[in-house]
């Protein structure tokens, strides 16, 4: 683990201004960072990126970059993907909500991050309610706060039970609250070796 806490102190505002601006890429190299920490996560190397309103994850074989890509075509569509001797499994949710909700639902991710022992977060000056969070847990993990707080591991339609026969693999969420439009960009990803 880096010398970073999980709790990334920021000095800058977001980089990106409206959910709609993110796009999904994998295998791009690593860009400008605001904070990084290093894991080692179910036996399996873990790189964490802040990059404003953005991150990118370094796990295995898999380099995930959401983020707002200069000529990207934007969307954050449900991929899969075989990699390397890795299935690998990304969906995002972007949902907009009132404001009472928003500040609960902010409040959760916080809550949630602060008490993970593999995650990065940072809020951004100016709001406590602009944040960018990442968590990871080996896949077969649950999450304690369940399906009714920040949202548990598995993703959609998965059991969240171990991986078949042990195989290494991770499962991690990302999120990014936009204050000013009440949004919320959520994603989900499975890595698992085959």
């Amino acid at each position: 683990m880096s010398g970073i806490p999980a709790l990334a102190a920021l000095a800058t505002p977001y980089q990106d201004t409206d959910a709609d601006q993110l796009s999904f890429a994998l295998g791009l190299p690593p860009l400008p960072a605001l904070a990084v920490r290093d894991l080692t996560v179910g036996g399996i190397g873990v790189q964490l990126r802040l990059l404003g309103a953005s991150h990118q994850v370094f796990a295995g074989p898999v380099t995930e970059t959401v983020a707002c890509l200069p000529g990207g075509a934007g969307g954050l569509p449900e991929t899969a993907r075989e990699i390397d001797g890795w299935t690998y499994r990304f969906s995002a949710e972007v949902r907009r909500h009132t404001r009472e909700e928003f500040s609960h639902r902010v409040a959760d991710v916080l809550r949630r991050t602060e008490a993970h022992p593999h995650a990065l977060y940072g809020v951004f000056p100016g709001d406590p309610e602009a944040v960018t969070a990442l968590v990871v847990d080996p896949v077969g993990a649950v999450d304690p706060a369940g399906p009714s707080g920040a949202g548990d591991t598995a993703g959609p339609g998965e059991s969240g039970g171990p991986a078949a026969l042990g195989a290494p693999g991770l499962s991690w969420q990302t999120w990014h609250t936009y204050p000013q439009s009440r949004r919320i960009v959520a994603t989900r990803t499975r890595l698992e070796a085959r």
